[in-house]
């Protein structure tokens, strides 16, 4: 059925994280600056307008990556829509665009920062997967165009739907996500090792080995967290430092856990495509998104 197979292509679960982490930048924003002539009802209007752009933003990277992956989904994903037959690749093409148009759309409802965001993180996705860019295939600058736009950029965005971006907070905020994405990352690349090198893709655990990779990640699951609660400390945040403090010694003592559920059999990562230790990461980033939320609530 066509239905189903467009909303695989989507990749519906990992749209929560983009929409989540928009909302909380634009709660964020609206408690550490709450900005004069926004109304709470307008400003909750862009920040749900933004939150579904971020969600269709992600819908088209995630289809332009399928696209451009197709050969190399072959051996490592054949049941994903494109490389099963379930969609062609002009389908997929076509929802690409209409997401795309949906995105841009949604953003210049919000305001002229925030359509200036998605434009970057358009072009910064689209450069993850597609020519002459085609990241993927450099390492660690794979990593960075993921989490560029997926970690930092993200918190920005939300918080451009209420406030001027031209602030340092949201960058704190955002760097400290983009730290931990930049490590993240790599947790789906041990089990595409097959068909990464076969086409050219030179991830980290293809160029360095699975165990050695293992260890250069699993310092970005914990020091990130660590930076939030020393940026919390230093009072260089506007939310509650006592709740920052404690979520961030709390994350990282759960990216701890993570590092070690990793780094006691790394060889498992190449055979499990969900290993348990994903699941776990991507559950911390969506903690992390909510209780950055809370802590400027309270």
């Amino acid at each position: 059925m066509k239905v189903k197979a467009y909303v695989e292509l989507a990749r519906p679960f990992t749209l929560l994280a983009p929409s989540v982490g928009f909302l909380s930048g634009g709660v964020v924003a609206w408690m550490a600056r709450r900005p004069e002539g926004l109304s709470g009802a307008a400003a909750t209007l862009e920040v749900l307008l933004g939150a579904l752009a971020a969600a269709c933003l992600n819908a088209a990277s995630n289809a332009i990556n399928q696209i451009y992956d197709l050969e190399i989904d072959r051996i490592n994903k054949p049941k994903r829509p494109l490389p099963s037959g379930a969609l062609s690749l002009g389908e997929a093409w076509v929802f690409t665009v209409v997401a795309y148009v949906f995105t841009f759309a949604l953003a210049a409802l919000v305001n002229l920062d925030f359509l200036g965001i998605v434009a970057v993180t358009t072009f910064i996705t689209y450069a993850y997967s597609g020519p002459p860019f085609r990241t993927k295939r450099f390492g660690i600058l794979a990593n960075v165009t993921i989490a560029i736009p997926r970690g930092c950029l993200l918190v920005v965005a939300g918080w451009s739907a209420v406030a001027s971006p031209a602030d340092l907070e949201p960058w704190l905020l955002g760097t400290v996500m983009g730290l931990y994405i930049l490590g993240a990352a790599t947790t789906k690349d041990f089990s595409d090792m097959e068909g990464d090198q076969k086409y050219g893709c030179i991830t980290l655990p293809i160029r360095y080995g699975i165990r050695a990779s293992a260890w250069m990640i699993a310092p970005f699951f914990v020091l990130p967290f660590l930076v939030l609660a020393a940026l919390a400390g230093m009072g260089c945040l506007s939310g509650n430092p006592l709740f920052l403090i404690g979520l961030g010694l709390a994350l990282s003592a759960w990216g701890a856990f993570i590092a070690y559920l990793i780094l006691r059999r790394p060889e498992d990562l190449a055979v499990e495509a969900n290993h348990v230790s994903w699941k776990h990461m991507y559950l911390l980033m969506l903690v992390a998104q909510m209780g950055m939320a809370i802590a400027y609530l309270l």
